[in-house]
């Protein structure tokens, strides 16, 4: 088992987690809300027209799956990404990815092998 493909059992039940909570399109929306700048619930509420408790459980669901932190300033909440979260997505997908590289591989090496017979 190569390093990828490691890390990406290691990682498993957290991206379970995560790809659930990418299940959902208003949270991916949230996401790229705040993918560039760290926002206050409110701005991030203001650009949905569902009411600001279905924003406030995507942002609950987003930061329990770790792919958004909260930070407090009084009584004010802003969430940014966390890109790193990103990895564990990203080791979890390459280990199907340098799979099917790997089978490519092999395919376009066994038709170049001379035939015999």
């Amino acid at each position: 088992m190569g390093v990828t493909a490691q890390r990406a059992k290691k990682a498993q039940p957290k991206v379970s987690e995560m790809m659930k909570a990418l299940g959902d399109p208003q949270r991916v929306a949230i996401l790229r809300l705040v993918h560039s700048a760290e926002l206050p619930a409110g701005e991030i509420a203001s650009h949905f027209k569902t009411t600001r408790q279905a924003v406030s459980q995507n942002l609950k669901v987003l930061t329990n799956a770790g792919l958004i932190e909260l930070r407090q300033e009084g009584t004010r909440r802003y969430y940014r990404i966390r890109p790193e979260a990103f990895d564990d997505i990203r080791s979890f997908l390459e280990a199907f990815w340098d799979n099917r590289l790997n089978t490519l591989r092999d395919e376009i090496e066994s038709k170049r092998r001379p035939r015999h017979g």
